[in-house]
């Protein structure tokens, strides 16, 4: 074959390599989803592919709304915890589905310090921490939306500028959310940042799952969870970090095997069942974090075969069995949810991490860029 014509029959392989085949491209749609109480409007974006799994997500919160996946026979439903319309959002603050910020998980005493300042944060956190970013955090916001496209692989990205002083934080934050869902049933989730001043960052998603679907009749302790971690930070009487790391081997907190999430929830034995009702603790992922992802966690449902994978580069993940869900919030399918009824898998800094210089830190300077990816990857079983 000459050169020329082996350039030409190059040239094409890589084009349709590079050409999405008919019906595999993933769709994006968008649709009017209420109004908040203050009357700004609310939009929701659905990523739907070629397989039988959608997203949608809202600009209240940069909220993943719904997330639909089909079981081994086919057979669709929707996995997450969440509402119908946006007032239900508002009046709810169970973070369900929510992009939390500008920093997740708890702050002791509400309080740090940054190059020799103290902060001050709000205690929405039973009057002992902060929690999430505050009592106006991301999630009670509603977002831009900087950029929607359908294409073999769907994506919408969200922007909010949270003003210096917000809540408390210092500087002016610029941050973005991507949900991109891609033909393989991976539906990435990728947090960034960038600041005019010094601050600290540690957003994450706060979605809810059970893989035998949102609202079912059993919840979600027969899901089966597998954690590739070590060890576990363990808190204190207000939930937060000591600043130790214990191992996970002989306690109630070894997932490192496949284990339904009922078999040791309920261990009044452990004090740290006990503080945290449950599970509600950050995990120390196994392997290097800032980068390569690697596993952070695995949840699936024996009945259906619906899999639920978490992909990482972050160095904790909290697990949150919905232990304070107290049984007065209807979902989006009408039914009422209860303690246990949906598990969130958050890849996230440790908490605290701000007054624990043995944690890694949280801290993002002007010139820098925050980034946290996740993958939350579904596949079934036989």
């Amino acid at each position: 074959m000459r050169a020329s014509t082996l350039s030409s029959a190059l040239l094409l392989a890589l084009a349709l390599q590079a050409a999405p085949l008919s019906g595999q491209a993933a769709e994006l749609t968008r649709r009017p989803f209420g109004h908040t109480p203050s009357g700004e409007a609310v939009e929701a974006i659905t990523l739907t592919n070629g397989q039988g799994v959608s997203a949608t997500i809202i600009t209240y919160g940069a909220t993943l709304q719904a997330l639909i996946a089909p079981d081994r026979t086919g057979k669709t439903a929707d996995i997450a915890l969440g509402f119908a319309d946006a007032a239900a959002y508002a009046r709810n603050a169970s973070y369900f589905g929510a992009s939390v910020g500008r920093f997740a998980n708890r702050i002791g005493k509400g309080r740090f310090t940054l190059d020799g300042k103290t902060y001050q944060l709000a205690l929405n956190n039973n009057g002992v921490a902060a929690l999430h970013g505050g009592v106006k955090g991301f999630d009670k916001v509603v977002w831009t939306v900087l950029d929607a496209k359908s294409g073999p692989t769907a994506s919408v990205t969200f922007g909010y500028l949270s003003p210096d002083g917000e809540e408390g934080y210092p500087g002016a934050l610029n941050a973005t959310a991507t949900y991109a869902l891609d033909e393989q049933n991976n539906l990435t989730v990728t947090y960034g940042a960038t600041t005019d001043k010094p601050t600290i960052v540690n957003m994450t998603n706060h979605a809810l799952f059970n893989m035998a679907g949102e609202g079912s009749a059993d919840g979600a302790m027969g899901n089966v969870l597998t954690i590739p971690a070590d060890g576990y930070s363990p808190v204190d009487a207000e939930l937060i970090p000591t600043g130790e790391t214990t191992p996970v081997a002989g306690t109630a907190f070894d997932f490192r095997e496949p284990t339904a999430v009922r078999a040791r929830i309920r261990d009044a034995s452990d004090p740290q069942m006990v503080m945290g009702r449950g599970y509600d603790h950050n995990y120390v992922l196994n392997g290097k974090s800032g980068g390569a992802l690697r596993l952070a966690a695995r949840l699936s449902d024996p009945k259906s075969g619906r899999v639920l994978e978490v992909l990482s580069d972050q160095p904790g993940l909290q697990v949150y069995a919905g232990n304070f869900i107290d049984g007065t919030t209807v979902g989006k399918s009408g039914k009422i949810y209860r303690q246990g009824d949906g598990i969130a898998l958050e890849p996230q800094h440790f908490p605290d991490a701000p007054n624990k210089s043995q944690f890694a830190s949280t801290r993002l300077d002007p010139g820098q860029t925050y980034r946290n990816t996740m993958v939350f990857r579904l596949t079934t079983t036989k």
